[in-house]
């Protein structure tokens, strides 16, 4: 169809073809139908109703179908409200009236109509057309034509538009009230929600109080375990002391009864005529101040833990008489506490000054002789007759 349009126009356009030379027409020079089209679809109601009121200098009261006809009338000649209607019509449609410019025939004039209206933009192009110096008027009269049936088309599409509106607007209100139900529904669930977090939020606080107490608690318990075996350490510490007095209350008895028998040998060497100074020697001197011999202490490490500075260059003397090699401890006090394990697994015997020595060492000390079996005897006076009498009664002990 386009083509048999193009070649009618092909045969007539040098016979209609207006001779005006290259200056376009003014919105009055066109035909009377051409009006209505162009008031029409050129140029929208609102902005017609303030054209119009600007022409009058007051707003205009009329309604859209009496402005459309004023309008149409006044743009048959020239006049003021033609003269701002062909002003808005250049200004809103100047990038059309650019692209049609380069139409220098009839035939390229009407090319670039047809493709406009293929495009589906006609309003633009329908201006730039009608006032083009190459528009004929069977061109004119043919856009017109078209552009009545777009309308018609158009009102028909907009029916179908509306239907088709009217039906999404029930579907959107059908969608809406599905969407407040489930706004209300996730508002219910967010508020059951939050009250759970809530009361998850308070336990959580209560638990952790009740942590805290707790660990408190296991603290006063720590604590109280703690003095419990301090004081469980004393009372071993005591019940040792009561163990050694017994067993030194049991050798002062023997060594009384041992003075009674010398005192009694001592008579008897009287009735024997024994001399004064063999009598005398024996009452100063009822026991040897030297270590037993059944101790064997030749050749024996002898370590002993603890005991007053001063003191141990005699427990050397004591030790080194009997044979025996000295090592010497200070209990934890300036030496290191982990060189006291070594030098107790290298002693034969050990000697635990317990009156001058750390807690943790004679722990230490009492621990290690009792796992291994080693000989242990425990010192309270740091004193050398407190030494003696202790290795006697190591003696004692090992010769039972």
């Amino acid at each position: 169809m386009c083509n048999q349009e193009t070649k009618h126009f092909q045969t007539t356009s040098h016979e209609n073809t207006n001779k005006r030379g290259s200056r376009r027409r003014r919105l009055w020079e066109l035909s009377r139908e051409s009006h209505c089209p162009v008031i029409g679809v050129c140029i929208p109601l609102q902005v017609l109703r303030r054209l119009i009121a600007k022409a009058l200098g007051a707003e205009a009261q009329a309604d859209d179908y009496t402005l459309h006809v004023g309008a149409i009338a006044e743009s048959a000649h020239r006049s003021r409200l033609s003269e701002i209607l062909q002003i808005d019509l250049e200004k809103r449609y100047v990038v059309s009236i650019q692209h049609f410019r380069v139409a220098k025939t009839p035939e390229a004039l009407l090319g670039l109509w047809l493709e406009a209206v293929h495009c589906g933009d006609v309003a633009g192009a329908f201006w730039a057309t009608l006032t083009h110096p190459q528009c004929t008027d069977i061109i004119e009269e043919n856009c017109c034509r078209q552009m009545h049936m777009l309308q018609h088309q158009a009102g028909a599409g907009t029916r179908v538009d509306l239907h088709r509106f009217n039906a999404l607007t029930e579907e959107h209100a059908l969608v809406v009230r599905e969407l407040g139900k489930l706004q209300e529904r996730s508002t219910r669930l967010i508020n059951e929600k939050l009250s759970e977090l809530k009361i998850l939020g308070q336990q959580l606080v209560q638990l952790r109080a009740n942590s805290i107490a707790k660990d408190s608690q296991i603290d006063y318990l720590r604590s109280d375990l703690h003095a419990l075996q301090s004081k469980t350490a004393d009372v071993e510490y005591q019940h040792r002391l009561e163990q050694k007095n017994h067993q030194m209350d049991m050798r002062i008895q023997e060594l009384e009864k041992h003075n009674r028998e010398l005192k009694q040998e001592i008579l008897t060497s009287k009735k024997h005529k024994s001399t004064p100074v063999q009598t005398s020697a024996i009452l100063e001197n009822p026991r040897p101040k030297t270590i037993p011999i059944t101790l064997e202490l030749k050749q024996k490490n002898i370590l002993c833990v603890g005991g007053r500075p001063s003191q141990v260059p005699n427990y050397r003397n004591l030790i080194e008489r009997g044979g025996g090699r000295f090592y010497h401890h200070d209990g934890g006090l300036e030496d290191k506490q982990n060189l006291l394990g070594n030098s107790l697994a290298a002693a034969d015997l050990v000697i635990c000054q317990t009156g001058c020595i750390s807690h943790n060492a004679y722990w230490r000390v009492k621990e290690f002789c009792k796992r291994t079996g080693k000989p242990c005897v425990f010192v309270e006076n740091p004193s050398i007759s407190s030494l003696e009498r202790g290795l006697e009664l190591i003696t004692l002990e090992n010769e039972n």
